[in-house]
């Protein structure tokens, strides 16, 4: 099966147990969780059985001593993750507010995660992949957008894949050269999994129809359009076909998209017939936000399998 690599930040992820307003006074929390959308990703990717590798910079602690330590049991390849003796392992901490909405305080881009893996390292994973998933949540510097698109240019030029999750804010495609850097990687783009407004947002289309029609023609093979609760809509070339979401009690909602991802890409890379990869990846979504931590609720074919099985149930 084909190798898939991701590059960016592993960090851990420590939530506030009760709802409220920001984080200014004492408050109980629980965690450290593993996290980071790009591990999120390829924790979901492994649990599929898809071999697969993350390049990344941990801490010399115990928060990404409990990364790696995950990421290994689940199968991903972590040798191209560096450690850094002089900053700590990146963090996120989480507080839900009463609307459902949240509140973040990350340390990323000064802590190891904002540093460069080894080169070497690095090197021999990149060499051996054959697809890498961009996602724009970890274009966070200049050195690690030239590392992704010198990454996907090679990958392409010897025949393989790229698929690319925009995860972008329209203030982040003001920073200098990010949106020319964006346009680059759309360009080498054959999957393209945006969420909600994010479909229009690097073409000059302002609806979905228009949109699709633009991004096909430019050379994406597949867009597969994230609704959240609504479901999923995807596009090609012969066709569109949706899935609506799985209905299920939300206890989590980080890394749902991320999980949905991993299991589609995984499934996409097998020639999975269509309907099926999409059921299976939705699957994968639900089941995410069901368990709290964003990487705990990351499951196997089998799970997987099992979950869409017991929902036909349901509805017969």
């Amino acid at each position: 099966m084909k190798k898939i690599v991701v590059i960016g930040e592993i960090l851990v992820e420590i939530m506030a147990d009760s709802i409220g307003e920001g984080f200014r006074e004492p408050m109980a929390l629980t965690g450290p969780f593993p996290s980071g959308a790009p591990a999120i990703y390829i924790d979901q990717v492994a649990r599929t059985g898809q071999p697969c590798a993350i390049l990344s910079t941990v801490g010399d602690d115990d928060f990404g001593r409990l990364n790696l330590d995950r990421l290994r049991a689940d199968g991903v390849d972590v040798s191209a993750v560096g450690i850094d003796p002089d900053r700590p392992t990146g963090s996120a901490f989480v507080r839900y507010r009463a609307d459902g909405s949240r509140d973040f305080i990350f340390n990323i881009r000064h802590s190891a995660c904002g540093v460069l893996p080894d080169s070497a390292a690095a090197k021999k994973v990149l060499d051996g992949s054959d697809h890498l998933h961009i996602m724009g949540s970890s274009l966070s510097s200049p050195k690690l957008v030239d590392l992704n698109l010198r990454a996907a240019r090679a990958i392409k030029a010897r025949g393989g894949t790229l698929s690319f999750d925009p995860n972008l804010r329209k203030e982040i495609l003001s920073a200098p050269g990010m949106r020319a850097a964006m346009s680059e990687i759309l360009g080498l783009t054959d999957l393209f999994l945006p969420s909600g407004g994010e479909l229009v947002l690097l073409t000059d289309a302002k609806e979905t129809r228009a949109a699709v029609a633009e991004l096909l023609d430019h050379g994406v093979t597949a867009v597969v359009h994230k609704l959240g609760a609504v479901g999923v809509h995807y596009h090609d070339a012969s066709g569109d076909v949706f899935v609506p979401a799985f209905a299920v009690e939300e206890v989590d909602p980080t890394g749902a998209g991320d999980c949905f991802g991993g299991a589609f890409t995984a499934l996409w890379l097998r020639g999975t017939d269509t309907r099926e990869a999409l059921t299976l990846a939705a699957a994968a979504g639900a089941l995410a936000v069901t368990r709290r931590g964003p990487m705990e609720g990351a499951s196997t074919l089998d799970t997987l399998r099992a979950f869409v099985a017991g929902k036909a149930k349901e509805t017969t």
